[in-house]
């Protein structure tokens, strides 16, 4: 997480949009990159679209990012039954709002309530639900009813100030109690219809109550035992799933065990993380989020793709985010591509991105498509992961490596220099400074990243393995020190030789 002082970040805003240009201008070229960067730590807090308000307290963590999604004039609407418009008034208010870090809100996102910002220049949205634009103002619609009665509600910023997150958090509440109560009125004109004969027309009504089942349990459990007395039997299975406990006791307690596990995780303290983020998965079964930081610090950090694998899977079998299953999906199709199979694992790639797009899915994208020698292809998802997030660090490093095939060694070195301390990124630092013909430091990085970042021997073995084949160190190939550094890989080896995705 980044605690940058505001002069900090406006040089990393002001170094992400000289990357970003420089990638949008250049001439593509074969992308020799490899490591996708920035891995763990719930596999979205970093680069995951939005940077999150710094100083926030253990009481109020960035642990639950809302996966707000950024909408352009004409972009189909957000998916969900009910969806959730934020007109915020400046992109710095979009960028430092409280609205981005909520329980409620990312739990709403997992009962079919859709997500999307629309800037200050998204007229057509602010005309539509006719928003000033200089009002900050969250606006909550049923997708699908007829456009001109879409609104359940809104709530606009008070005195000028930025609409805050409990008065969005209780817009949806209260549009989902608006929801059960309509479809219990659902339920009374099915019975009547059902009493006086009318079959068809009760089943149709019934139907219409399933088939809101993610807004509407309990209505939706007592549709489904009408339609079954009528011979319409419906799969009830997902109504069997446990609902997640909205208490602000609940919330408090699992919001700090995993802030505790956040700050543990980033310290590399590993298996204080673990512990802090089970104690979280266990004080709400129900909760997908938990079981997000876990899987990623089994599959990016711990090694233990066994368990990264059960616990994505049971991320994708229960109601969640879509940022927690793209992180899921995402943690699949890397370890499916790393065990050689490359149709099933690229599908899962964008699947994740279809649901969700973070930067760490453009970024191991690439890397895919580099090693494939495809360099438009590759290069494409540079662009997009930058686009996404200009100010991501992960990003910012990952891209300076193609800067120096693209004929920029100056700016690659200058990214590399004033990133250094990224203790995260030494994989792909290294994978500049071998490409700049600087063995020494490279070496030194890769060093680093094998016995300072990495702590489970199962881990350095494939990181070891992927720098053996990666071709941005092909100047170290022969280099006995280079081999020696990567002895660990002359072990068992991994189904494929990608260059390294991290």
């Amino acid at each position: 997480m980044n605690k940058a002082t505001p002069a900090l970040a406006s040089l990393t805003l002001c170094l992400g949009l000289t990357l970003l240009g420089l990638l949008l201008l250049a001439a593509p070229v074969l992308a020799t990159c490899g490591g996708g960067g920035g891995g763990g730590v719930g596999g979205a807090s970093r680069g995951g679209g939005f940077q999150l308000p710094g100083g926030m307290q253990a009481e109020d963590p960035a642990v639950y990012q809302v996966p707000w999604k950024n909408l352009v004039p004409g972009e189909a609407t957000p998916a969900g039954l009910l969806v959730l418009y934020w007109f915020p008034t400046s992109s710095r208010e979009q960028h430092a709002s409280d609205l981005l870090s909520s329980r409620s809100l990312t739990l709403a996102a997992a009962r079919c309530v859709g997500m999307g910002i629309a800037g200050v220049d998204n007229t057509e949205l602010r005309d539509k639900y006719k928003v000033a634009a200089d009002v900050s103002t969250a606006v909550l619609v049923v997708a699908s009813a007829p456009a001109d009665s879409t609104e359940i509600g809104r709530v606009p910023g008070k005195y000028g100030r930025p609409v805050g997150r409990d008065e969005v958090e209780q817009l949806v509440k209260s549009g989902l109690k608006r929801q059960e109560k309509t479809a219990g009125e659902q339920l009374d004109a099915a019975r009547a219809k059902a009493d006086h004969g009318d079959k068809d027309g009760a089943i149709a009504l019934y139907t219409q109550i399933w088939e809101q089942r993610c807004l509407v349990e309990g209505p939706a459990k007592k549709a489904a035992k009408a339609l079954k007395k009528l011979g319409k039997p419906v799969d009830e299975v997902s109504l069997a799933l446990p609902v997640p406990d909205a208490r602000p006791t609940t919330r408090k307690a699992i919001e700090r065990a995993l802030a505790n596990g956040l700050r543990a995780e980033e310290n590399l303290r590993l298996a204080e993380a673990e512990r802090f983020y089970t104690a979280a998965r266990q004080l709400d079964p129900a909760d997908p989020v938990p079981l997000r930081f876990l899987g990623e610090l089994y599959r990016h950090h711990i090694g233990d793709w066994a368990k990264a694998r059960t616990t994505f899977e049971q991320i994708l079998a229960m109601p969640a985010d879509p940022l927690s299953r793209a992180v899921a999906l995402h943690g699949l199709g890397k370890m499916t591509l790393h065990e050689g199979d490359f149709v099933k694992g690229l599908g899962l790639f964008e699947e994740s991105i279809r649901t969700y797009p973070l930067p760490l899915t453009y970024r191991n994208l690439a890397v895919y498509w580099s090693s494939e020698g495809k360099a438009d292809k590759a290069y494409g998802y540079v662009k997009q992961a930058m686009a996404l997030d200009p100010e991501d660090e992960y990003n910012q490093i990952f891209a300076a490596t193609f800067l120096v095939q693209l004929g920029r060694p100056e700016e690659a070195a200058k990214v590399a220099r004033e990133h250094e301390s990224v203790l995260a990124a030494s994989y792909n630092l290294a994978a500049i400074w071998a490409q700049l013909g600087e063995r020494d430091k490279a070496l030194t990085l890769l060093k680093r990243h094998f016995y300072t970042y990495e702590k489970f021997a199962e881990v350095r073995r494939k990181e070891m393995q992927e720098a053996r084949v990666d071709i941005v160190f092909e100047s170290l190939k022969k280099d006995p020190e280079f081999v020696q550094l990567t002895a660990l890989a002359d072990g068992a080896g991994m189904a494929t030789g990608m260059p390294g995705m991290h």
